[in-house]
């Protein structure tokens, strides 16, 4: 779908975890799983405003630990479930770092790291 000898990622995730996808020699070769992370939600508050702020927070740390694994990436395809996908490409275009970042969304059901590999390949190839 673009050009080769980018590099490339995709993410699938959803609020409580993200499977993290790259190539083998980052800007060229097979697909991987780079990594997997979790979204560590607190539990509940008693303040409203203490827990959407903690959820704010969680989510951001989130956001980073995924984009720890994408060094100089230059196109991104996220998907999964809900508007999570949304929130982490805003995230992107309002941090320096990945401003520039060609990003492009979809919604997707959970899938086998497997099956998400195939995904991903084919949507890149």
């Amino acid at each position: 779908m673009s050009g080769k000898n980018k590099k490339q990622f995709g993410v699938w995730m959803d609020s409580h975890s993200a499977t993290i996808i790259g190539r083998e020699q980052v800007d060229a070769g097979n697909f991987m799983i780079i990594a997997h992370a979790k979204n560590n939600n607190q539990g509940s508050n008693s303040n409203e405003n203490a827990s959407n702020n903690s959820e704010k927070t969680q989510q951001q740390k989130f956001f980073k630990e995924i984009g720890s694994h994408m060094q100089n990436v230059e196109e991104i395809y996220v998907t999964g479930t809900g508007k999570e996908q949304e929130q982490f490409i805003r995230f992107l275009s309002e941090t320096p770092q990945f401003k520039n970042v060609v990003a492009k969304e979809s919604t997707s059901s959970k899938m086998s790291d497997e099956k998400l590999l195939e995904y991903m390949t084919a949507y890149f190839n």
